[in-house]
């Protein structure tokens, strides 16, 4: 076990509780193994009637994972660590997505990346005015992983390639009406949720009598353009869609776009195209492991990380360069399949 985490038991409920203030509760490897542990021994506990997953102190419920670890990997040691951590936190992704009990993950803060693989498979995802939504990996280099291809590609009118592209934040309320939350209640309401849940009482029912209306979801207001620019799975058209309209959303996005790795944005719009199609969520986390283990040692993730988060001088120089520059061969490299002793597989 780790101190990154508080496990516990209370009455009919058991709690993850991410446990890193001070990193925004990013997900380590021992935060993985920990709650990979903690599930398969809840798993056939009569005694336990849900699992709960939150944050401890601080304003982010999970800000992804470790990234500073996977470029070290990446750089260091051939990508060898950083597929390990991979491969098991796909695992700790499938088994929260199949899990035969209900879980009820509260989304109060920043839920990005790893938060986003954590919460999305739970049956119950409760935002608050308090969540920040993104899948921003198309800036460091990166690709939208932990099952978001399955996540996002089952979002309606286009709206998963569009968070995929951009990283774009939703709040709470936005994250409702997407349909990436399944309630939206008050910060203040969410000590009452769970001690309702630990008394052994329907987790929707409980959700449901602690509800509130939110605030109007602003990202409605700009789904038409969304769906419209952002139609096809070639990363060209949707640049040129958008070249094409003088509105200042559209310059907005644009720019926004023009600031992102172009083999990532190229991943991610096939990475959804196929998801779309995977039979069962298993199969998805198959091709995103062969996603992970090519672009983990590609330039632009070390290079993404380093402009992002490491001298924070947002100048990332993106190898290939531009869109025409990805080839068709390269994105078939990294979709390819692996050896056979080196595929993913769920946990039994």
């Amino acid at each position: 076990m780790t101190d990154e985490m508080i496990i516990r038991r209370e009455g009919a409920a058991a709690f993850l509780s991410l446990n890193r203030p001070g990193a925004l509760h990013a997900l380590t490897q021992g935060m993985d193994h920990a709650m990979t542990a903690a599930l398969l021994n809840w798993r056939d506990d009569p005694a336990v009637q849900v699992v709960i997953i939150d944050h401890s102190e601080g304003r982010g419920f999970c800000a992804g994972g470790d990234i500073a670890f996977l470029r070290n990997s990446a750089l260091n040691d051939g990508g060898a660590s950083g597929r390990k951590f991979f491969y098991e936190e796909y695992q700790l992704n499938h088994l929260l997505m199949t899990y035969p009990k209900p879980v009820v993950a509260f989304i109060d803060g920043i839920t990005m990346g790893g938060g986003v693989g954590i919460s999305q498979p739970a049956r119950f995802r409760v935002a608050t005015e308090n969540t920040r939504f993104a899948m921003p990996e198309t800036g460091i280099g990166l690709f939208p992983d932990v099952g978001g291809g399955w996540h996002l590609s089952r979002l309606s009118g286009r709206m998963g390639q569009f968070l995929a592209l951009t990283g774009a934040r939703l709040d709470g309320a936005e994250c409702l009406w997407t349909g990436l939350a399944t309630h939206y209640l008050p910060h203040d309401a969410l000590t009452e949720a769970k001690e309702r849940l630990v008394h052994g009482h329907d987790p929707a029912q409980v959700l449901a009598a602690l509800a509130i209306t939110p605030p109007p979801a602003r990202i409605e207001g700009n789904a038409a353009l969304i769906a419209r620019h952002f139609a096809s799975d070639r990363y060209e058209d949707i640049l040129a869609s958008l070249e094409g309209d003088d509105s200042d959303w559209a310059a907005k996005e644009l720019a926004t776009l023009r600031t992102k790795s172009p083999q990532t944005c190229k991943v991610a719009l096939r990475q959804l195209h196929d998801s779309a199609l995977c039979p069962d969520f298993a199969a998805n986390m198959v091709m995103e492991y062969r996603i992970a283990s090519r672009v983990l040692t590609r330039p632009d993730f070390a290079e993404g990380v380093r402009a992002v988060i490491v001298d924070k001088t947002m100048d990332a120089k993106w190898d290939p360069a531009t869109p025409e520059q990805v080839s068709d061969e390269l994105i078939e490299s990294i979709f390819a399949p692996l050896p056979a002793d080196e595929e993913w597989q769920p946990l039994p």
